[in-house]
This record gives structure tokens, C-alpha cells and sequence, in this order.
């Protein structure tokens, strides 16, 4: 089990019953997808019945939306921490290298939150869309900053932050790892990759 779907992840989740039923919700999601996941998938993962479930949750897309809204902070709070400071060069750096080792460390929660999106209701996709927009704006922003000093070469700005994001976001879809190298040094080659991208 992942840090992020250990109960220490979820302390803010109370109580207990409805801590498990969120992880057992990210697993499932992670494995099965959202639509193909049931009620009783989740609720035995957890250990609980079925009903269980609607007694912490109105539904299984508010589970999902739980899950998306705190991936994302978790997401936009590790590139506001690395965006700290220094060249234009050195934060797209620690940013594109935090970015990418989260989804790495915690691949099976970024699964859920990159990848099921298009089953959140219209509400819930919009709160979770305004979250997403800051991470690219922070990606964006320091583009711009590099082209503005000279040391970035970039002719489509949304193009490239899309691009730039797509490198970290991608890592969750295939990441294993019992097969992969560790989250760090991932995160330090897409680091080299995302500054190749844009060196002037």
C-alpha cells in the first residue's frame, strides 16, 4: 500500500469508517476504474456492507470528488513549494522534478485523480478545475519568466505548459514500481527533459 492510501494520508477523515471506505475507494478506482467499480467493491475493500457506505457518503462520485479535490491540493501545494526562488531555469527544474515524483511516490491516488475526472458532476468538475488552472498557471508563469530573461525559447505558451505538465501527469498511468526507478530520480530526469523543451 502507498503512502497516500495509508490511514496516515487521511487523517483529516473522520471517523475511521469513512477513512477506509476512501481508501478502499482510491484502490478500487485505481485498479478497476470509476465506472466499473461498485458500491460493493469499495465497501469490502473496506471490510464494511454495501450500505455502509451511504451512511459517511451520499454516492460514489462524491467519494470520487473527495479523492480529486485532495490530490490535487496535495498536487498544487508541491509546486507552490518548489517554485521557490531562483532562475526561471532552476524552478521549472524543482518544479517539473516535484510534479513528477509525486506521481510516482503516489501513482495509484494520481491514477484516480489524472485519469477519472470525466465522471465528477458538473459542480464537483468545477471546483476541481479552478485547482487545476492554478497548477498551470504556476507551470505557465515561469515560462514566462524564462522567455521574458532569455533563457527560454517558447513559441506557444499554453501549448508547452500543456506539455511540460503532460511529462509528470503521464508517470501515473504506467508507473510500477517494482519495475520502475524510484520516484526521485524519475523526477530528476524529467526535470532534464522539461529544461531541454525550452532552453534558448
Amino acid at each position: 500500500m502507498s503512502a497516500v492510501t495509508s490511514p496516515l494520508a487521511w487523517e483529516h477523515v473522520q471517523p475511521a469508517a469513512a477513512r477506509r471506505l476512501l481508501t478502499g475507494a482510491i484502490d478500487a478506482f485505481a485498479e478497476r476504474g470509476f465506472q466499473a467499480t461498485t458500491t460493493r467493491d469499495i465497501a469490502t475493500r473496506a471490510g464494511m456492507s454495501p450500505a455502509a457506505l451511504y451512511v459517511h457518503y451520499p454516492s460514489k462520485e462524491r467519494l470520487l470528488f473527495e479523492i480529486s479535490l485532495y490530490g490535487h491540493r496535495a498536487a498544487l501545494e508541491i509546486l507552490t513549494a518548489a517554485n521557490d526562488g531562483g532562475s526561471p531555469a532552476d524552478r521549472l527544474r524543482a518544479m517539473v522534478s516535484a510534479f513528477t515524483s509525486w506521481h510516482a511516490e503516489h501513482h495509484t491516488i494520481a491514477r484516480v485523480v489524472q485519469y477519472e475526472l470525466a465522471a465528477l458532476s458538473p459542480e464537483h468538475f468545477a471546483e476541481v478545475a479552478t485547482i487545476r488552472r492554478a497548477i498551470s498557471t504556476l507551470i505557465e508563469q515561469v515560462l514566462t519568466d524564462g522567455v521574458t530573461n532569455g533563457t527560454f525559447k517558447v513559441d506557444d505558451l499554453p501549448g508547452t505548459t500543456l506539455a511540460v505538465l503532460s511529462l509528470s501527469i503521464d508517470v501515473a498511468r504506467w508507473y510500477d514500481p517494482t519495475r520502475h526507478p524510484a520516484a526521485e530520480p524519475l523526477g530528476t530526469l524529467y526535470a532534464d527533459l522539461a529544461h531541454r523543451m525550452v532552453q534558448a
